[in-house]
């Protein structure tokens, strides 16, 4: 078969096909009794002058008289090449089929024969030629080719087709079949019970593709061949992560019966993925791009490393930190030494049971001082090298040579992890499945995609850095531990709207005061952020200050806002953005004996009180503007609160997260608070569920406090009469009343206290003067009068008869100061009891 043959040639025919191949047929002693005109043209013999001849005598070789025989022990059919005598006297070879027939008429005895099929042996030989190639290219050729009717319907697939990531073999679902075309064909013409059965198995309707559907219905229509270069990316990213996807080289064209009609569509496609290297390298930088750095963890951001690198560039890939990247401070831009940790980040393999590990994720690498990771370390360069017996380093680490070697790893890359100038670890590729070395293109992709690498994990090391400092200004600003106290039970939570950096501008704090009372805060500073929590901490340390001088609620209010006016005059005179650019707050102060609590509030949401037997309350306190505005005035009021009740005060954030609406908001929050004898925790849980979503848009803070009451038997109280004798009378009353609680080991210091402060108050201010003792955690003794001239502690000279009243009292009192009234002031001293602890503090955790 020449090469002008098969270009010119549109396919050989079946060279047995009825209507032109021999057919003779021979009797039971061997005489030709039939002779077809295809014989006659064959050989040149017309049928006169073969039929009753032997057919021995048209045969070239062999013993005439011995066909007979010959024939008789053929079972039922034989096929093979005989060389015939021609008419004119040449000789002509021939493709012979045999085949024994029953019943034919004859003059033998047996009265049986043989039909015989004959062809040109050449023709028969192009045509197995031509099925040989049309199989292999099937079968075993990387050509995937599917065949569709008219209809679009998938009628056959061969492997390399059903092998591919491809549109078509997902649509032919079960049509695959394993069989050549060329037996198909040969199956279907000869119409046996084995072919009609495949066929129904091969017929499947094809699914939409936007790709090979659409193509294959233009060649449908048009009757002409389409072939099209098509790149795609990866079809299954789970698989081929950081992948760079596709090429296909896809052809179509229209099959065609001998006279002419459609039969269907045949689709070839061939898979370029890898053969052209240029391409796939930008594919995989691009692919890199998405799938490196989706977040600012680092731990995430090497594993997407790791991901793009195996399989795509290497079989196995380890990617190694110095601790200095993990630590918080920046690592040194000079060369490392070999003592320089390294740990292991990440490891990714081709292998599932990963056997080339020797080292687990966290643990030291430990590798020699001479390996390619301590000089590339060493030296900020990468390092390229074939592994062999030769391979020096591994002298000296006998575990990774036999993991090596055993694996069969021909080529070890390392490549530096660097940014910004700072070496933070070392990105480590072998090779072992892939046959080829790592070469310079190789070297140069890897560079590429490490350096991107890089980048993000300098950028997520640094994020976690900054983060860390976020939050540990946050948690200076805010309270370390709140104190705990006889006259509240509290429970809180803090949300940041900014969850990454942790921080916002909201607060809240727990303030003990005197005579057994407690503030409660709740602010906002307007922002989010580190501003924000910046100025959060100027006004919290503020609010702590005035509530130490004891100041009315309103008053608080009055002087922070004064305080916030005043920072922001100084940051416009600076030319700087205001310090504090707006605030609200709400004040509280809860006093156990009295049971009631005073609250003044600054443009922020009034607290809600859920009572034991009435529903939950929104008092009426009046509504100051926000700190900032300054020159308006801010009111308190009293509400009477009864034992067991829950106050919750809170941010604006709380209410208004349900879609801004506040109305919704305290309807809501009446609902978590309905039931306050549930623990405070459940209740701050229930109110997290049922008032926030998932990602907050505004900072939230909100503080809950179930409050106690102290009984009348803890607290004795007098009316002291304006004559100096009254003192002794005060201390016998103070004595008693010491001995009743069981606190004789105290009469001594209280005794004192009680006449120093007394004595100041009579011979200092106006009556009436009252005195009070209260036993909580502490041992409370006060003194109040009616002046308003602030008792002021003085080094007494020795010449002075008085003057060291104030100073024995600090000496013997744990803390003392003093709060002022509508009627006066009142000058308090606080003991410790004896064998009691001091008060404990329930520390405060962030992002609860």
């Amino acid at each position: 078969m020449g090469v002008s043959g098969v270009a010119s040639s549109a396919g050989p025919g079946d060279p047995f096909d009825i209507a032109s191949t021999a057919v003779a047929v021979i009797d039971a002693e061997g005489l030709i009794v039939h002779w077809s005109r295809g014989a006659e043209e064959l050989v040149g013999h017309p049928a006169r002058e073969v039929l009753g001849r032997p057919a021995g005598s048209l045969l070239v070789y062999g013993d005439p008289a011995a066909v007979p025989e010959f024939l008789r022990g053929i079972d039922r059919a034989w096929a093979g090449v005989l060389t015939v005598r021609h008419r004119s006297g040449g000789a002509v070879r021939l493709a012979v089929r045999v085949g024994r027939l029953s019943g034919a008429g004859g003059s033998g005895a047996s009265g049986g024969g043989w039909l015989v099929l004959g062809c040109d042996a050449m023709r028969r030989r192009r045509h197995e030629m031509y099925e040989a190639v049309a199989r292999a290219l099937l079968e075993q050729s990387p050509f995937g080719v599917a065949v569709l009717d008219t209809q679009l319907h998938y009628r056959w697939v061969n492997r390399a087709l059903a092998g591919m990531d491809d549109p078509a073999a997902e649509a032919a679902g079960a049509v695959y079949t394993g069989e050549g075309a060329g037996s198909a064909r040969t199956a279907a013409a000869e119409g046996g019970a084995r072919a009609e059965s495949t066929l129904r198995a091969l017929v499947a309707t094809a699914r939409e593709s936007s790709v090979v559907t659409r193509q294959a219905r233009q060649v449908l229509l048009s009757g002409q061949c389409q072939v099209t270069l098509e790149h795609t990316p990866p079809r299954h990213a789970a698989a081929d992560a950081g992948g760079p996807g596709r090429s296909r080289l896809r052809s179509f064209f229209p099959l065609r019966d001998g006279a002419g009609r459609t039969l269907g569509i045949c689709y070839a496609a061939l898979d370029l993925t890898g053969q052209d290297p240029a391409r796939e390298r930008l594919a995989l930088l691009n692919a890199a791009t998405d799938h490196i750095g989706t977040t600012l963890d680092l731990d995430r951001t090497v594993q997407e490393l790791a991901e793009v690198l195996v399989p795509q560039v290497a079989d196995f890939a380890a990617i190694d930190l110095l601790d200095t990247a993990h630590a918080m401070k920046i690592p040194d831009t000079g060369a490392l030494s070999g003592a320089d940790t390294l740990r292991r980040a990440v490891h990714r393999s081709v292998k599932e049971d990963q056997p080339e590990v020797i080292v687990r994720v966290g643990e030291p690498t430990r590798y020699p001082d001479l390996s390619p990771q301590r000089r590339c370390l060493a030296t900020g360069k990468p390092l390229r090298e074939i592994v062999g017996t030769w391979t020096p380093w591994l002298a000296h680490d006998a575990q990774r040579w036999e993991k090596m070697f055993r694996l069969g790893v021909h080529t070890h890359l390392v490549v530096p992890l660097r940014a910004r100038g700072t070496t933070m670890g070392v990105v480590t590729l072998l090779r072992w499945k892939n046959p080829d070395s790592f070469d310079e293109d190789d070297l140069l992709l890897v560079e590429d995609l490490v350096g991107r690498a890089a980048m993000c994990v300098d950028n997520a090391r640094r994020f976690t850095r900054e983060h860390q400092a976020a939050l540990t200004l946050q948690t200076s600003l805010l309270p370390l531990a709140l104190p705990e106290h006889s006259a509240v039970e509290v429970a809180y939570r803090y949300l940041p709207a900014d969850a990454e950096s942790g921080v916002g501008g909201d607060w809240f704090d727990v303030i003990p005061l005197s005579g057994a009372r407690v503030a409660l805060v709740v602010g906002d500073v307007v922002g989010h952020g580190l501003h924000a929590a910046a100025s959060m901490g100027r006004l919290r340390a503020a609010v702590q200050t005035l509530a130490d001088l004891d100041l009315p609620p309103d008053e608080v209010l009055a002087r922070v806002d004064d305080l916030v006016v005043r920072l922001s005059d100084e940051a416009e005179a600076a030319a700087q953005e205001p310090t504090v650019i707006g605030a609200t707050c709400v004040y509280a102060v809860y006093d156990p004996i009295a049971r009631k609590i005073v609250v003044a509030r600054a443009g922020h949401p009034s607290p809600a009180i859920a009572h034991l037997t009435e529903p939950v309350e929104f008092p009426d306190i009046p509504a100051g503007p926000p700190l900032g505005l300054g020159g308006l005035p801010f009111e308190s009021a009293e509400v009477a609160v009864e034992e067991g009740s829950v106050i919750a005060l809170y941010t604006d954030g709380l209410i208004e997260a349900s879609d801004r609406d506040v109305d919704v908001g305290m309807e809501r929050l009446c609902f978590t608070l309905a039931h306050p004898d549930r623990p405070l925790e459940e209740i701050c849980d229930i109110m997290v569920r049922t008032l926030l979503p998932d990602r907050p848009r505004d900072d939230v803070a909100f503080l809950i406090a179930r409050t106690h009451v102290l009984s009348a038997d803890r607290v004795a109280s007098w009316e002291v009469p304006t004559d100096p004798s009254a003192v002794r009378v005060a201390r016998e009353n103070v004595t008693e009343q010491l001995s009743r609680w069981g606190l004789d080991e105290m009469v001594f210091t209280t005794e004192l206290i009680v006449s120093e402060l007394l004595t100041n108050a009579i011979r200092h201010a106006g009556g009436p003067i009252g005195l009070r003792l209260i036993h909580e955690r502490t041992l409370i003794c006060e003194v109040s009068d009616a002046s308003n001239t602030s008792p002021r502690m003085r080094r007494a000279l020795g010449t002075d008869e008085g003057g060291r009243g104030l100073f024995l009292v600090a000496q013997v009192a744990q803390r003392w100061g003093t709060r002022y009234t509508s009627s006066g002031k009142t000058i308090w001293a606080e003991q410790q009891l004896p064998g009691v602890a001091p008060a404990t503090s329930a520390v405060l955790e962030l992002g609860t």
